[in-house]
């Protein structure tokens, strides 16, 4: 085979820095993406030149682990050697940006990178590379590239009889990895699972099984999949098409609740499919995942810059062809059309749910206990969104119906003084929430970590004239008043001495009202603000405690309180008020180790003592 030439690798000294970028590569198996690329490149400049809509276009990657190589072949546009001199041998030389000069057209869409540029991360795991071409032109004559480190090269002559390339590493001894085929099926699937052109793959100490008698030989299945369901038009895809999709996308038997396809053509071009998972109310080890593609080629997952914050716990992908193959934080962080692009799926996100809640309120509804929490965080950190989608945010009462909270008020006017009651813990405190309830007053849920603040953002962004505030069900006993019960007459400064020595808390306020719940003893109250104040620091973990400061307020309509104010036994007396304290403290709470110790040791006391007087 004769030389044609030898020289070393020209760099542009404009281009420099795309070639040191090129190194900051986080992920080494990076290059069989970009050689993938590369091929299909190929291919679609052979059809945008030749018009061709000729069948088995592909690439081919080939893992030959008896000689050591990893072969990437295309049967698309290849190369002459002035073409293999000027876009191989000056690195980031960009052969798209010249070829869609000379043809322009609607295919633009299909140069994925800059060949040159993108080949020489074929050098990260090899130690030699061998690029054997023939050009598409008549009368072209195949020729051969080799190097060894990415600088000295030389071009010769080649043997290849076929149009197209195949660009061959010789796997150093470091990287031996990249010659087993499951771990390049892996990187395949990563990269290049939905790239536009059939990509194969073959291992050479595989043999093709011999067809039964009678059977048609089977043809090879492609590793990916040419036209991703996202690039379809909304009205071309079915509900079942969206859930294999996502199965798809993400490995998983899990249904998603409901999905967005963003397929917008201007101000930019984005196209993709957002799912709704379901959401833990405690966001507990709960991750979403969503993957950027260009133009079919997967770049990265959940970069932020684009995502909104409050999305990162959905599940998705997006196809941006406006951004580079190879994102940078700092670029992404100071992009204008990243930040149009950030708010264009805010804003899609608001108009699903406000047409969710138009026109499917029901199946709205069915969908808010898994989404209320990402919904909530979103109201919470872009208040353009919660401006958006403020009419469907949904509380759900303990009787398990959903209200907006215009709704709230209105069906609980004359009854709340403007007040939304809530429970943090229904099963707990299901007795506080029976006076409410009992008065026909709606009891909400506010059981997520997130809905202290989001009761406060509500509180602070209401008018002056619609202003609400939220209560849970133990701050206040307002209007629980039984006016028509024969209350009794208890020695006020006689009870509150006797909870404070049976509590052990010379500070402890006791109250007497005669409430709706005649068999309920007493209640434990404590200010909302305060109590918030104490559980926020307690979630994230500030260096102090507040003390509790329970206000006692005792049942005079309950006979049980009558019968212990009017106890003469006052050993006796002392064990059931403790003992009623600590059961209207596990309303609130559970006891702690040594409350706990404590209750069980009165619980004995107090059922030794009645055993006695039997």
């Amino acid at each position: 085979m004769s030389e044609i030439k030898k020289g070393n690798i020209s760099i542009h000294a404009q281009n420099i820095m795309p070639v040191i970028k090129r190194w900051l590569y986080s992920d080494k198996d990076i290059f069989i993406r970009e050689l993938v690329a590369n091929g299909c490149d190929a291919v679609t400049k052979y059809r945008m030149a030749t018009g061709a809509a000729e069948e088995g276009l592909q690439v081919t990657v080939t893992v030959d682990k008896e000689k050591g190589e990893l072969r990437f072949t295309d049967n698309g546009i290849g190369m002459t050697a002035e073409e293999l001199d000027k876009y191989i041998n000056q690195v980031a030389f960009s052969s798209a940006e010249e070829f869609l000069k000379k043809y322009q057209g609607d295919a633009e869409g299909g140069i994925i990178g800059h060949f040159g540029l993108g080949f020489y991360s074929a050098f990260m795991p090899a130690d030699k590379v061998t690029i054997d071409t023939l050009s598409f032109q008549e009368g072209a004559q195949a020729v051969r590239w080799e190097s060894e480190d990415g600088m000295a090269y030389a071009m010769s002559q080649s043997d290849r009889d076929r149009r197209g390339t195949t660009i061959t590493l010789h796997i150093s001894e470091e990287e031996k990895e990249f010659l087993d085929t499951y771990r390049v099926r892996q990187v395949l699937n990563r990269y290049c699972g939905y790239m536009a052109v059939p990509i194969y793959l073959e291992d050479t100490a595989d043999k093709p099984q011999e067809p039964k008698e009678g059977e048609e030989p089977k043809a090879p299945q492609p590793i990916n999949e040419t036209h991703p369901l996202w690039l379809k038009a909304p009205k071309d895809c079915t509900e079942q098409e969206y859930k294999d999709c996502y199965h798809k996308l993400f490995n998983t038997f899990e249904e998603p609740l409901f999905w967005i396809h963003l397929n917008v053509d201007y101000p930019f071009n984005l196209k993709g499919i957002l799912y709704f998972p379901r959401i833990r109310k405690d966001f507990g080890g709960q991750e979403g995942e969503i993957k950027l593609f260009n133009r079919q080629v997967f770049v990265a997952d959940n970069i932020k810059e684009i995502i909104p914050e409050f999305l990162l716990l959905l599940r998705g992908v997006l196809d941006c062809p406006d951004l580079p193959l190879n994102v940078s934080r700092s670029f992404l962080q100071n992009d204008g059309y990243v930040k149009k692009l950030s708010a264009h799926i805010t804003k899609k996100v608001a108009d699903k749910l406000n047409a969710l809640m138009n026109t499917q309120r029901e199946t709205y509804q069915t969908y808010w206990d898994d989404i209320h929490p990402f919904v909530k965080y979103g109201c919470l950190r872009d208040e353009k969104f919660y401006e958006s989608v403020k009419g469907s945010l949904l509380l759900k009462t303990t009787a398990g119906e959903y209200l907006t909270l215009d709704e709230y008020k209105s069906r609980n006017e004359g009854k709340t003084e403007k007040k939304v009651y809530y429970t943090s813990d229904a099963a707990r405190q299901a007795a506080s929430v029976k006076l409410y309830t009992d008065r026909g007053i709606d009891v909400v849920i506010m059981d997520s970590v997130i809905d202290i603040s989001f009761m406060q953002h509500l509180e602070n962004v209401g008018e002056e004239d619609k202003a609400v505030s939220f209560a849970r069900v133990d701050a206040d006993a307002d209007g629980l008043t039984d006016s028509e019960a024969q209350a009794a007459d208890l020695p006020q400064e006689q009870m509150q001495q006797l909870f404070r020595d049976a509590v052990g808390d010379e500070n402890l306020t006791v109250k007497t009202q005669a409430l709706k719940d005649h068999d309920l003893p007493l209640m434990l109250l404590e200010d909302e603000q305060m109590r918030r104040y104490r559980e926020m620091a307690q979630l994230y973990g500030q260096g102090f405690s507040l003390p509790e400061k329970p206000e006692v307020v005792l049942n005079t309509a309950c006979p049980a309180v009558r019968s212990l104010a009017a106890m003469a036994d006052k050993e006796l007396q002392q064990l059931l008020a403790r003992q009623y304290f600590d059961i209207a403290r596990m309303s609130s709470r559970p006891l702690e180790k040594e409350e706990l110790s404590q209750f069980i040791a009165n619980s004995y006391r107090i059922a030794a003592r009645v055993s006695e007087k039997e």
